[in-house]
Order: structure tokens, then sequence, then C-alpha cells
């Protein structure tokens, strides 16, 4: 893929497909900015698909995805410091959940409470974003910062989404290009890191009983992720026993999910929603019918471009700056 060619060379690497590395430092002088919305009209569309953040991401999407190919969440991976880091930082945002319970009101979805604990990371995520980067780029905190803040929900409408998980994935994709996540960091990105990131958003979901922001209802994948069906679907390829059909068996899920990705948000989706998987989940009803995990990957990488990245109500809320910029692609 062209996509993840260019993001070899974004990360400093001379050939991410190939195996070898060169990495190399972020330059000194760079201008860091507060990233802004650019997606305003349909029309803007175009820019978004022709811009150097769209390339980056797909690329940082696509490289990822290679990386766990056929890997169990529970393999053995290198895990660095930065890594370690993020794993503080997204504990700490658990935290402040317990330490905001949900309050009696007389609407049962979308507690206010949520309100008060994303004020809380509004007034800190700098700071926390300060603990992971080195001090030599404390300037890039602010603008990595805001990618923090866009990936938890929508403190107005008390939603959350696939554009907010897009904004977790962005916000990684930064500490890349900054240099603080290297090559070597990519199992554990998404294993420790992006899991670590679920896990705090289904509790996000659970204990404010977020709507789902843009939600397609049974005609789409998930009322809220979409990554870690890519990402789970690339560990099972060339699964000697677990086929596609099988991830709609609750004895499968119940026995592989803590291996699996994929069959860890089936598990969730089984335990917050009631009836037949046909009826609640007619999308992943249908995914379960095609023949191997490779065609299944391929098919969501295509739906999530056509389903999240090409769809004007996920990319208008989008951020740009100077790590993912609105600007052409270079070639």
């Amino acid at each position: 893929s062209c996509c993840r060619e260019h993001f070899c060379r974004i990360w400093g690497i001379c050939s991410l497909c190939s195996g070898t590395s060169e990495e190399v430092a972020p330059p000194l002088q760079h201008n860091f900015m507060i990233p802004k919305k650019e997606i305003n009209v349909v029309s803007d569309m175009a820019k978004w698909k022709r811009s150097q953040a769209y390339a980056d991401y797909m690329g940082f999407i696509l490289t990822l995805n290679e990386g766990v190919r056929g890997k169990k969440l529970t393999c053995e991976y290198k895990v660095s410091e930065p890594i370690e880091k993020l794993v503080a930082l997204l504990n700490t945002l658990d935290r402040w959940i317990d330490e905001t319970p949900p309050v009696d009101q007389p609407s049962r979805f979308g507690n206010k409470a949520f309100r008060t604990w994303y004020a809380k990371l509004d007034q800190e995520a700098e700071k926390l974003v300060a603990t992971v980067i080195p001090k030599h780029l404390a300037d890039a905190a602010p603008e990595v910062a805001v990618y923090l803040k866009e990936s938890v929900g929508n403190s107005t409408r008390i939603d959350y989404g696939t554009g907010h998980e897009a904004a977790f994935a962005a916000f990684l994709c930064c500490l890349c290009k900054i240099g603080v996540l290297r090559v070597d960091d990519q199992m554990a990105i998404v294993f420790k890191v992006f899991n670590r990131y679920l896990e705090v958003m289904r509790k996000l979901q659970k204990t404010y009983r977020m709507e789902p922001a843009g939600s397609q209802g049974v005609w789409g994948l998930d009322d809220f992720q979409f990554l870690p069906f890519i990402w789970g679907s690339s560990q099972l390829i060339d699964h000697p026993n677990l086929e596609p059909r099988h991830f709609v068996d609750e004895k499968v899920v119940n026995e592989n999910h803590k291996d699996f990705m994929f069959l860890e948000c089936i598990l969730f989706i089984t335990e917050m929603k009631t009836g037949p998987f046909a009826e609640h989940s007619n999308q992943l009803w249908n995914i379960s019918a095609v023949p191997s995990w490779s065609k299944v990957n391929q098919g969501l990488i295509r739906m999530y471009k056509a389903e999240c990245l090409e769809k004007f109500p996920v990319i208008q809320h989008f951020k740009f700056g100077s790590l993912l910029p609105i600007q052409p692609v270079t070639s």
C-alpha cells in the first residue's frame, strides 16, 4: 500500500515493510501549532483526501495493521518507557471515572457527570501529555494534547463514536512523528496502549451511558469503535482453527477473547445488547460469512475509508496542525 510506504518514510525508517530500520530524530526547529478544524463544508472533503494528514493517518493505520498480523494480544513484545507512560496516562483517566460517579438525573442516557470528568481532562491534558514526551519536545505538548482531548467523546452531546477513536489514533500518530514512539513499539501501540484506551472508553460508555455519535444503527459495524475490528481481524489472519464464521459462536468468543481484539469487541457487544446477534449487529453477522480473515481485513479497511474517513459528519470535527497538516501530500 502506498499509504503505508509513505508512513514508513514519515516515521524515519528506510523500509519498515522489509524489516530494516534507520530511526531519525525529529527536526530540532519545528513550529508546532494548535490544531484546528479545516473541513467546514462537504466540498472541503476533497482537501482532506489529498492532504498530508490523510496520507500519514492512513499509513499509520496500515503500518500497525501489518505489525499485529497473526499475533496474539498475550504474545511477548517490547514495552518501552513511553509505552508505559501512555498506559499510566490512561490509568489516570480510568481513576478519574471512579472519582466522578454518575449523577441522578431524569434522562437515562448522557449522564451529566461526564462533563465534570471531561472538564478535568480539558484542564490537565497538556500536563498529562508532558509526562509522556521528553523535555526537549515540550513545545509539542499543546498540539498533541488537542488530539487526546478530542479522543474521549463530546462533552456537550455526551456522545462518542469513530471520529473520537480516530482522534486517539491521530494522537498516537503524532507521538510517532515526533519520535516518542518508535518502529519497534508497533505491537505495544496496539496491544498495550490502544487496548487500554478501549477499556477506558468502554468504561466511560457504560458509566455515563454515552450516546453513539453519528451511529448508523443496525447498518453500522459497531456503535462506538472501528479500528479494533481492523487490527483484530489482522491478528486472526492464517489462524489454524478460528475462521470468521466462529466469531458468532459464544463458546469460541469466551475461550479466545483475551487473545484477540476482534473477539473482545464481540464479547462487549453481546454484553451490551440483547436479542439475536443477526438482528442487533447485522453488518458483523454478514462479515461472519466471509471465507477468510485476510478478506475480512481488506474489506474492513475499505469500509473504514468509505464509512468513517470519507463521511463529512465524522471528518468535519478532525483537527489539523503542523504534525497532521491539511496541505496536499508531498511526493
